[in-house]
């Protein structure tokens, strides 16, 4: 059943084929599909399209589709190509003629881009949240393990005095960056395709920055090709900020793998979040951050994979296009997973408050020795030279106090500071603008 069959018949082995997953992923999609028909129908009424008793009935059948979303009710039939297919052949069972005049002004071009554009704002959303929440988490260990001492490690080798306090907020302020780049692409998903239809506009007198207030749009995709363009470009941009919070995560976790481990032993976990060996007794492994890692490095080759559904093709829509949505809607889910694990596990970490006691790490206070002999007048060269030769003939001997006292160091860690980039980069996102248009469109009558 397709809304543009003619008097000829699809092959059945094509029309599964071309079909693919729509069916399954557009359920994800359904709730977006209907807000997007509930603000084209209010500007078909306001360009004369459809008259105000038009309107009414197919925003009470609208809503009432809605609903039955939320309740969990709303099905694709089986011989139902896809979701934009299934909302208007039910606005036509129960609206007879008046459903049919809904598509007038759009293709399932825009409103596949327009669905799955208010679907990615609330992913963003969701992962948004759950990042801040890990660095809200990171930053209160920070604080908490500031006095904690670890090695700092370059090119595999103990190098100089770190902190878990450093190393936590490391990887917070890092995340931060991260949100940055996911503002970014929020940016490119928060535009209004709507009314570009096909990629051509077409001759009604559409009224689009109409729709683009009430879906809650920070701005309009204004060249109806350059709208279809996008399709693919949002996708790809959403899949590169997702790679790179997983690059961050990745690392996270195999820090954590390295740390956990006897040869290191800086931090340790509960029996209940480890696992065993079925012929090792004494096995404590941590599985939960191997999958993690792996998780995020199957995640970083998203952007790839979309790049090469696009890597060819010319301006305008072509069918390519729908495997975008295979590629990046589970993705999404997987992403947030992650995010929503670490957080829960993060705070049962134990750290080894005596890491530093190992006498493998004397050497890493060199640097400190050498720092103390410039404060003392001697020159940084002169200093570094007499500290390597006390350390070639076995004659160092650490001095372990630590005074660091500059901004972003072990005894001065900006916990604050980074706590008010966060703040401000999540205020950048302002999604409560679109929530309150979306809700307002739902109780409009």
């Amino acid at each position: 059943m397709k809304l543009w069959a003619k008097d000829t018949s699809l092959s059945g082995e094509i029309e599964k084929f071309t079909i693919g997953m729509d069916q399954q992923l557009d359920l994800l999609l359904a709730p977006y599909d209907v807000l997007g028909s509930m603000a084209h129908a209010q500007m078909l009424k306001e360009i004369g399209l459809i008259n105000a008793q038009e309107w009414s009935q197919l925003q009470a059948a609208l809503v009432n589709i809605y609903r039955q979303i939320e309740e969990g009710e709303f099905v694709i039939g089986e011989s139902v190509e896809d979701v934009h297919s299934q909302v208007e052949f039910m606005l036509t069972e129960r609206l007879g003629e008046v459903g049919k005049k809904i598509h007038s002004g759009r293709s399932r071009n825009d409103q596949v881009l327009l669905d799955l554009k208010l679907f990615l704002r609330d992913q963003i959303k969701t992962l948004s949240q759950l990042v801040g929440n890990l660095v809200e988490a990171l930053l209160d260990l920070s604080e908490l393990h500031k006095e904690v001492i670890i090695p700092g490690y370059t090119h595999m080798q103990a190098a100089m005095p770190s902190s878990f306090g450093l190393w936590f907020g490391a990887y917070a302020e890092t995340f931060v960056d991260d949100l940055k780049i996911l503002k970014a692409s929020f940016d490119i998903v928060n535009q209004n395709p709507l009314g570009s239809a096909a990629g051509f506009g077409n001759s009604f007198p559409l009224d689009r920055k109409l729709t683009t207030e009430l879906l809650g749009f920070q701005d309009l995709h204004v060249n109806s090709v350059a709208a279809q363009m996008s399709r693919g470009k949002t996708e790809a941009a959403v899949a590169f900020s997702i790679s790179s919070l997983c690059n961050t995560l990745g690392r996270m976790a195999m820090d954590i793998c390295l740390y956990n481990s006897q040869n290191f032993g800086f931090l340790s976990f509960p029996e209940s979040i480890t696992t065993g060996s079925s012929i090792m007794p004494h096995k404590k492994n941590p599985d939960v951050f191997e999958l993690i890692r792996a998780r995020c490095n199957h995640l970083q080759t998203l952007p790839q994979q979309i790049q090469a559904v696009l890597i060819n093709l010319p301006s305008g829509y072509h069918r390519d296009l729908q495997l975008t949505k295979e590629l990046l809607l589970p993705s999404l889910d997987h992403a947030s997973d992650c995010f929503q694990i670490i957080s829960s596990v993060i705070s049962q970490m134990k750290v080894n408050k005596r890491v530093i006691d190992d006498p493998r790490y004397e050497l890493i206070y060199s640097v400190e020795n050498v720092n103390q002999q410039v404060l003392s007048g001697k020159s940084f060269r002169d200093a570094y030279r007499h500290i390597a030769e006390n350390i070639a003939n076995n004659n160092f001997t650490a001095k372990k106090e630590i005074e660091h006292t500059h901004l972003g160091s072990i005894g001065n860690l900006g916990t604050e500071e980074i706590r008010e980039k966060l703040n401000k980069t999540q205020a950048s996102f302002n999604f409560e603008t679109y929530q309150k248009n979306l809700q307002q469109l739902i109780e409009t009558k």
